[in-house]
């Protein structure tokens, strides 16, 4: 796996922006939409759960489960992204992952913060 595959946010000039802070240098807050979030769940097939026992009793990354994860979070900030975009937003603060195994069936990824409408200063 290359670097690139490791990785995902959003790359340069998005139409929406998405950050952690809860608020960006050089703009204000005009309206505050509410709540978004990009909720998927993703379930592990066989082959990566035997590959993920074996290589817990010799050590080492688990380079299927660390890909599937940086898709999960990626299509789960994607659906993030749209739902803001639906609503009007041109940004995404205090951007947050909440990441829970269900069941040991799957892992379920949820992207969420606050659509705002930013203007410049």
């Amino acid at each position: 796996m290359g670097i690139d595959e490791y990785g995902g946010g959003q790359g340069p000039r998005p139409d929406v922006l998405v950050v952690t802070a809860n608020d960006v240098p050089g703009h204000r807050v005009q309206e505050v939409l509410g709540e978004v979030f990009g909720l998927t769940v993703r379930s592990r097939h066989l082959g990566s759960k035997i590959g993920a026992g074996l290589k817990s009793v010799v050590g080492g990354e688990l380079r299927g489960l660390t890909k599937t994860l940086v898709e999960t979070r990626n299509q789960a900030m994607e659906r993030l992204v749209e739902q803001a975009r639906a609503r009007g937003a041109n940004a995404v603060l205090a951007f947050r992952f909440d990441v829970t195994e269900t069941a040991d069936i799957g892992t379920e990824v949820c992207a969420y913060g606050t659509a705002v409408v930013l203007a410049r200063e």
